[in-house]
């Protein structure tokens, strides 16, 4: 498919270049993570409900009439005809956590790069594909499908949105979420969270306290122990890197450990530096927490492929297993641990749950019950991997081929849905760590290639 620069199109996307990176900013100022519902029609707490009258009052100001519904989710469409494409984006952001620079809310830019976080996940994506729609309208480009963008609250806390927005208004059967990589991701891994449990009778293990979600690898972890452990603990902390660290302080006849790691997202752990693990492994070495936190350490391992804990392998389309210990706590004589696996298309969620509560059976762990989010898979042929492949190997004058992920978008609550962007290949992948942000250039050429996108599909 060959691409032809559209000249009305180009022009009112570079007129609303400004306008596009100060909404941005006004969405990044709202720290809209998930909370309790604090009123009706806030069901993710009072700051999502915030950002999602701020992402309604943008919208309308852009000339679309925004659907609120019930605080889950809002959309807005352009376009006439009986078929609907889908547009997908988010609102909710995971916590700041620790580690920033520069205010994570206050959506300063440096050096050409807009800091906050959910510039890249997902605001960012959101604000670059509305725009691209009021650029198609500004340009008077006919539409014979609809094009309706779907905002939503709860993508980063089981997208319970989306399943009550299926619900009562009925998702389209196609579309794309801008939330993941270029140039496309047609394959997506299934996603499972494994709780477990396990007593510990070990008085001089006060607590463990690591982890904000499970999709996060955790970048600190924190261990309070009865007695002075200082000088054993820095003998047994042996990770030779310069990001990784322990600090012990005594205080009150108590040790409090802090062990400092990398974060970055459960679906490319090998990104991060597990702080939790590398706590376990101190714990272990000290003989503190007992059986417990002594197989924990054996079969979590150092690796992120599952090899220790029987659930490694993988698969032609979608590639390996990973998993993440993403949350981890300890007191009142209970350890709880939280699994993050991403797990390849062809396996089987009950498989791996039964190997993992097999492996820690002996030192008395039990799982709760789990759900999986199940792989998602569209064929390459399909109309809108090819349109949609076709618009960006256009525009970026490559021959780029779509890849698998093993994150969860929206996509995969559509029958036909790709994740479509906006980190461009070898830029910094900054989601769920500190001083997240997006370069200012390439949220503009984002917002130009969903804008041709959505013509492509839609015109």
């Amino acid at each position: 498919m060959s691409f032809v620069p559209n000249a009305k199109l180009d022009a009112a996307l570079a007129a609303l270049e400004g306008d596009m990176i100060d909404t941005l900013a006004r969405w990044i100022r709202v720290p809209s993570v998930r909370a309790d519902r604090s009123a009706d029609n806030a069901p993710f707490g009072a700051q999502v409900r915030r950002a999602l009258d701020t992402a309604m009052a943008d919208i309308r100001r852009l000339g679309m009439e925004p659907r609120d519904v019930d605080g889950y989710c809002c959309d807005a469409e352009i376009g006439e005809g009986e078929e609907t494409v889908a547009v997908l984006a988010h609102l909710d952001v995971v916590p700041e956590g620790d580690g920033w620079d520069h205010d994570p809310y206050g959506a300063e830019i440096v050096n050409g790069r807009m800091v906050g976080r959910g510039t890249s996940d997902d605001k960012g994506p959101g604000v670059a594909a509305l725009f691209a729609m009021k650029a198609i309208a500004d340009a008077g480009i006919p539409l014979r499908r609809r094009c309706r963008f779907i905002l939503g609250c709860d993508e980063e806390c089981g997208m319970q949105d989306l399943e009550y927005y299926e619900k009562k208004i009925g998702l389209p059967a196609m579309g794309f979420s801008p939330d993941a990589n270029f140039p496309l991701i047609n394959t997506e891994k299934g996603i499972m969270q494994m709780k477990l449990d396990a007593p510990v009778t070990d008085e001089r293990l006060v607590s463990i306290t690591c982890g904000t979600r499970s999709n996060v690898v955790p970048g600190t972890a924190v261990a309070v122990l009865a007695g002075d452990w200082r000088e054993a603990a820095a003998q047994a902390f042996d990770v030779q890197d310069e990001d990784c660290a322990i600090e012990a302080e005594l205080t009150g006849g108590q040790t409090r450990l802090t062990v400092t790691g990398v974060p970055a997202h459960a679906s490319t752990p090998e990104k991060g530096k597990n702080a939790g693990k590398m706590l376990l492994s101190v714990l272990a070495k000290l003989g503190v927490g007992g059986a417990p936190v002594a197989l924990l350490n054996e079969a979590a391992g150092e690796g992120d492929e599952g090899a220790n804990l029987g659930i490694a392998g993988c698969d032609a389309v979608s590639g390996k297993l990973t998993i993440n210990m993403g949350l981890l706590s300890a007191g009142e004589g209970k350890l709880s641990v939280t699994f993050d696996c991403r797990y390849p298309v062809f396996f089987d969620d009950r498989a791996i749950s039964s190997a993992v509560q097999k492996r820690l059976a002996p030192a008395g762990f039990v799982m709760e019950p789990t759900s999986a989010s199940h792989p998602h898979h569209v064929p390459e042929s399909s109309e809108l991997v090819q349109k949609l492949m076709g618009v960006y190997n256009g525009i970026m004058e490559t021959d780029a081929k779509p890849f698998a992920i093993g994150g969860g978008t929206y996509a995969r609550h559509l029958k036909e849905g790709v994740a479509f962007g906006m980190l461009f290949p070898g830029e910094l992948e900054l989601e769920h760590q500190a001083n997240e942000s997006i370069d200012l250039a390439t949220f503009v050429k984002a917002a130009r290639i969903y804008a041709y996108a959505i013509v492509a599909l839609c015109a």
